[in-house]
């Protein structure tokens, strides 16, 4: 007996259920009038991500209004082009902001959060306090204090990982503006490490991406974000051996001890 054939959907089925450019047709030899507007509207938005200025004082103007007190630093990238040219730059910290966040290091710092311009600042500029704002309680309700929070302009993910490092944090944080796509040039990504230092690679952190208004929300987020924040505390590890099982209705570990924590993390 044969198996039946799935029914056939129609091109503008299909558009309904991607972004995607699905069965854009054609006029000639070229696209459609309309289509070709709207690829270049899209391409246009996604450049201008890239470099949209970086509200920083805002954003601690607003941190401080949610009860966090915030630091402003920079990477080594001088201006936008150098970031853009030289990617080793902006996973460095300049040689003030290093000085400065040595200066206060803490002995208990459990967690420290960093907020950087990545490729998209537009993209921080309009999720990042609303995800904290829905993250801070998740955290605080499973024992996990905030130490710190850096805003980082000129900033790759790997900044983090300094940053982390100089002010002695278990694990750090880092929410960045995504590389913009021509259907989401306003994408936030968050990247967790534990026990953050110098030279570690993707492998060892994990990542939540897609946090926009048409991805992934932030209540969603911030429940991910908290879950592998617990979750890598407890184990004491993140990336490839800490999967996302933050649905699985796995049970609810404590945080380890912060002399235990520190001690990792140095």
């Amino acid at each position: 007996m044969k198996t039946p054939a799935p029914p056939s959907r129609s091109l503008s089925e299909l558009r309904e259920l991607t972004p995607a450019r699905v069965g854009l047709g054609r006029a000639g030899a070229s696209m459609p009038t309309d289509a070709l507007l709207a690829f270049t509207l899209d391409h246009a938005r996604a450049r201008d991500a890239v470099h949209a200025p970086f509200d920083g004082a805002r954003l601690i103007a607003e941190l401080t209004g949610l009860g966090l007190q915030s630091v402003q630093v920079s990477s080594q990238a001088r201006n936008r082009r150098d970031y853009l040219r030289r990617p080793d730059l902006g996973r460095m910290l300049d040689p003030a902001s290093q000085r400065m966040l040595a200066s206060q290091r803490g002995s208990a710092n459990q967690l420290a959060i960093v907020i950087g311009d990545g490729l998209s600042p537009s993209a921080v500029n309009a999720h990042a306090i609303e995800l904290v704002r829905n993250l801070g309680p998740r955290l605080t309700g499973a024992g996990t204090s905030i130490g710190r929070t850096v805003i980082a302009s000129g900033a790759r993910v790997a900044l983090g990982d300094e940053i982390g490092a100089v002010l002695g944090a278990c694990m750090v944080v880092m929410l960045i503006g995504e590389r913009p796509g021509l259907s989401a040039p306003d994408s936030l990504g968050a990247y967790l490490t534990f026990a953050p230092r110098i030279g570690l690679t993707d492998a060892e952190r994990n990542c939540v991406s897609n946090i926009h208004g048409a991805g992934l929300s932030y209540d969603e987020a911030a429940f991910k974000i908290a879950w592998l924040v617990r979750e890598g505390l407890a184990r004491q590890t993140t990336g490839v051996a800490l999967k996302d099982e933050s649905g699985a209705g796995s049970a609810h570990r404590l945080a380890p001890d912060l002399a235990e924590c520190d001690k990792s993390a140095t």
